[in-house]
């Protein structure tokens, strides 16, 4: 059975593990250059992500990162949150997944999401892995 969100966690402990996750699941150069655009306004919101979607959510225990990466890649395409998908994709790659596997989440999405969110999501992909993946 999976913790609960944040148990046992200081928001500090949770925002350092989350950070880790972070870091390891995007690379840092994407968390630096994210962290370096951080303003005033952003900085909360930042700080939540890394705490609550790293540290608690990316953390637990019950699905490794090549399957969460599924899920993130899915939902996605399904939501047409096309300015995340390259990002994610990326990561996909890092948790573990292969573009032919990648390849088929997208093809999975089309049944479920719709043609034009895998159509989309295919273009986006090739600019990501080049033509020839």
């Amino acid at each position: 059975m999976s913790r609960p969100l944040g148990e046992g966690l200081s928001d500090e402990e949770r925002y350092d593990q989350g950070m880790a996750v972070r870091r390891e699941v995007l690379s840092d150069a994407h968390v630096d250059r994210a962290t370096a655009h951080q303003t005033a306004l952003s900085a909360d919101f930042q700080d939540f992500i890394t705490r609550v979607a790293w540290g608690d959510v990316w953390s637990r225990p019950a699905l490794d990162r090549r399957s969460r990466s599924v899920a993130v890649l899915s939902a996605l395409i399904a939501h047409g949150h096309h300015e995340e998908l390259a990002m994610h994709l990326r990561a996909a790659i890092r948790n573990g997944l292969t573009v032919d596997e990648i390849r088929e989440v997208i093809l999975q999405s089309a049944i479920y999401s719709g043609v034009p969110a895998a159509n989309t999501a295919f273009r986006i992909a090739n600019e990501v892995f080049g033509s020839d993946a």
